[in-house]
């Protein structure tokens, strides 16, 4: 029982489509897309970006169709 006294409380993270209230993720949108992509062209997950569970698939979608149509890059080397 005491071994949770010493936790703090972690605050939750809010997502930047939450903030700017962004209510959909268009996929020619190249630029709030890079913003959920790491350097590497990976799509970062909810624990990193802080999007709730509609707002990611929505992003992961629209990053699929941009890689789809070369808007952006499958893979950076």
């Amino acid at each position: 029982p005491d071994r949770n006294k010493n936790r703090r409380f972690k605050r939750r993270k809010v997502s930047s489509l939450t903030i700017n209230k962004i209510k959909t993720v268009d996929y020619k949108n190249v630029t709030l897309l890079r913003t959920f992509t790491d350097e590497r062209g990976k799509i970062i997950p909810r624990r990193r970006s802080g999007a709730t569970a509609k707002e990611q698939r929505m992003i992961a979608v629209s990053i699929k169709r941009a890689r789809e149509i070369a808007l952006l890059p499958f893979v950076k080397d």
